[in-house]
């Protein structure tokens, strides 16, 4: 992962809230590449909520195990690992938004694709995630 090469911030933003999310999203850039998610989930609310766009886990999904099990599956379906590069970093007080472009196999086919996703962080811990995606990264 390349160094962070745009950060904004709100003028309500917390520093603990970034550091906390830039610390989940080491973990999940971790756990893109290398299908480990341990320390991630590790990271998670047991009350955790996400939100992804499509497929299987389309829509609202609740709890820690409902995570894990959506993350198994990013690890089944990049079972070679993506890679990232991070575009930018936006924070408020209790959110953190992460846009990168994402690259490697999916099912052994070319996958190129710019995506945002965002923490919400309460206390020491990520308490929500929303994931949204749709191009296939060959525009800047």
């Amino acid at each position: 992962m390349e160094p962070f090469p745009s950060y904004s911030s709100g003028r309500e933003a917390s520093h603990h809230t970034l550091t906390v999310a830039l610390q989940g999203f080491a973990h999940f850039s971790q756990g893109l590449a290398t299908g480990n998610w341990d320390e991630f989930i590790e990271m998670l609310t047991d009350d955790f909520t996400f939100w992804f766009p499509t497929g299987a886990f389309h829509g609202m999904n609740v709890g820690k195990e409902r995570a894990i099990a959506f993350f198994n599956y990013v690890s089944d379906t990049f079972n070679e690992g993506l890679s990232i590069t991070l575009d930018r970093v936006t924070s408020n007080e209790t959110t953190v938004v992460f846009e990168f472009r994402d690259e490697g196999k999916m099912r052994g086919e070319v996958y190129k694709n710019r995506v945002a996703v965002s923490f919400d962080v309460r206390d020491n811990q990520i308490c929500g995630y929303r994931e949204y995606f749709g191009s296939n990264g060959t525009s800047n």
